[in-house]
């Protein structure tokens, strides 16, 4: 992936929103893997007409697991960051995604509300108790999806005889792996989640994690008007 190939939806002088693609880490450690902040630091660097000055100004405002899809906020000042950092710590975004899952839920519709616990170790989560060491509330609601209004194609998993019930999920806490794990926990675990639906790596085609962060939701940290993008 290089600058020239990135979907950015809107830039202005504060902030950028673009759709980060599955497979590429937000951000990363290693200098030899591409990610979405070295990336759009190169185009802010071509875009700026001054290839030579110091190394553009680029914050992450919340972050999507590396094979999740989907729309991305970074703020371009430190001021945009602080403001859109607030805003989030507080519960004003709006966050939504689409996740394709191998069984559909009981309900339905429904809100999923556990506690969750990182293992840094493993970097997996699971569901745990509230007094549980490390333990942190995680909330989101969820209803299906019909056949007309699906986001993902059934063509790869639909040769095998399934069909796979798409879900709109509002996440309302940012916890580590949180939709992957609340959902597998109720038995609907999400088609291509290697780490969560083991029974992905059994079935040809359904490697590519089905989760994508569709529409997001944000007050504009300077002008305070409402800032609304999706994918659907």
């Amino acid at each position: 992936m290089s600058p020239q190939s990135l979907d950015i939806l809107y830039e202005d002088t504060h902030l950028l929103v673009c759709v980060k693609p599955s497979g590429i880490a937000a951000q990363s450690r290693n200098i030899r893997t591409p990610d979405m902040v070295s990336l759009l630091k190169n185009h802010l660097a071509q875009t700026s007409g001054n290839r030579r000055c110091k190394e553009p100004y680029l914050a992450v405002i919340h972050r999507l697991d590396q094979p999740v899809q989907g729309i991305m906020v970074f703020a371009k000042t430190s001021f945009a960051a602080g403001e859109l950092s607030k805003e989030l710590r507080f519960g004003g975004f709006g966050k939504h995604y689409r996740a394709l899952v191998e069984h559909p839920p009981t309900a339905p519709s429904g809100t999923l509300e556990d506690y969750i616990q990182k293992d840094t170790k493993t970097n997996l989560s699971r569901i745990c108790q509230k007094d549980a060491p490390g333990a942190k509330d995680a909330r989101l609601s969820y209803c299906t999806v019909s056949d007309s209004q699906r986001y993902f194609s059934l063509s790869s998993i639909s040769q095998q005889g399934h069909t796979g019930t798409e879900l709109d999920i509002r996440l309302y806490t940012g916890r580590h792996h949180q939709i992957r794990v609340q959902l597998a926990h109720i038995g609907c675990p999400i088609v291509g989640d290697t780490k969560y639906n083991p029974r992905s790596l059994e079935k040809p085609g359904w490697q590519e994690l089905k989760l994508c962060s569709y529409c997001l939701e944000f007050t504009h940290p300077k002008s305070k008007k409402p800032m609304r993008f999706s994918l659907l």
